[in-house]
Formats: C-alpha cells, structure tokens, sequence
C-alpha cells in the first residue's frame, strides 16, 4: 500500500490531504467532482497493482458543517474508532454551531463493553481491588485513546462501568439483592474515601454516594 497509495496520493494528488491505517484510509477533497475523479483514478492505480477497492466500505462522504449545509445520502464515516460526523460545537465567546467532528464510534464503545464484561465474568469471588487490577489498564488504555477528541463522550462511556460494577455487587452481597440503586449508592461510598482504586473513579467517573 506504501507505493500503491501512500506514494501515488504524493506526487499525483498533492493537493489532496489524506490518512491511512493499514488498508483503509480517507481522502480529502473539495468537491464532489473532485471526490468522483480521485476515486475513479485510485481505482485504476490499484488495479494496476492487482489491488481492487472494497465497494462495500468506499464512500464519498458529504462534510455537512455550518459552512456546507447541502442535503446528501452519506454524511458520516468511521476511522481508527471514531465517528465523524456533524455535531454541535460551542466556541470560544460560548455560541453553539454545527460541525463536522469525530468522538469515539457505537462499535468501539460496544467492544469496550464486551471487555470490561468478560473480567467481571465469574469474579463474585474476587475484591473490588482484585477487579480493579484487571480492569484498570484496560480503561486507562482506552480512555487516553478516545480523548483526544470529544472526552465527553468517552466519559459517558467510562460511566456505563459502574452500572455494571452495581450489577456485579448485587450478585456478590446478598445485603444488595435485586436494588441497583442501593448498589450504587454503595459504590459511591467505597470511591469517596479511596478515589484511585478504579481509573475511571480518579478521572471523577463516579456514583455520588
């Protein structure tokens, strides 16, 4: 892919800034005119080097903004775990606006959830310290990744962790049975005094007890 893309984008296109991660990349381009042309050349320049472009996940995106308000079938894509899409934004004088931005994707956060399941799986047996000591570089990982953009909703993500920690304390303490509330609670008094036992706890993630 190196000569194939990488070098070709180069010197046939220097105009266009683009990215790569293995074989999927974005390209950048002014119009959509200028979007088909590419496309139809990169095609050619791949097939010329017994590579072919999957149909299936090639798309010209429309980057609808507050600049570009036009009406188009795709307005997002997904890169390397984020979601670009149109969303609000807020300036610096504190007004809100439209634009076309990434925060962490639906998938990445669903594999999130699947890992922080698997080591809450059969571990009644272990401490919230003993979890913690799993689970934490996991979440530590995770989150310096996806906060480099909108860290507000990896947050929202870090939060959905204590709910499942309540249901993991249900199944431990018979005293918690069946009252997720109560649980919680319960976990607000354990963060209070020890805020460092998870990592999300110390990024202020945490049930107020």
């Amino acid at each position: 892919m190196h000569y194939a893309f990488d070098r070709w984008m180069e010197t046939k296109n220097p105009k266009n800034p683009w990215a790569r991660y293995a074989d999927d990349g974005i390209v950048h381009c002014r119009t959509k005119e200028e979007a088909v042309h590419v496309l139809k050349k990169l095609t050619e320049q791949l097939r010329e080097c017994k590579l072919e472009i999957n149909s299936e996940k090639t798309r010209i995106i429309y980057c609808k903004d507050v600049n570009r308000k036009e009406e188009h079938k795709n307005t997002s894509f997904d890169f390397l775990g984020y979601t670009f899409r149109t969303r609000v934004s807020r300036n610096r004088n504190g007004q809100y606006f439209a634009s076309f931005s990434p925060a962490v994707s639906k998938k990445a956060c669903k594999l999130f959830r699947e890992d922080i399941r698997d080591i809450r799986k059969g571990s009644t047996c272990k401490s919230l310290e003993q979890i913690a000591s799993e689970m934490n570089p996991v979440m530590r990982g995770w989150a310096n990744y996806f906060a480099c953009f909108r860290p507000s909703e990896m947050k929202t993500e870090l939060g959905k962790v204590n709910l499942g920690l309540g249901c993991w304390a249900i199944r431990k303490y018979k005293g918690l049975k069946r009252h997720i509330a109560k649980s919680l609670h319960w976990l607000g008094r354990c963060a209070k005094p020890r805020p460092d036992v998870f990592y999300h706890w110390e990024m202020g993630v945490r049930h107020t007890a």
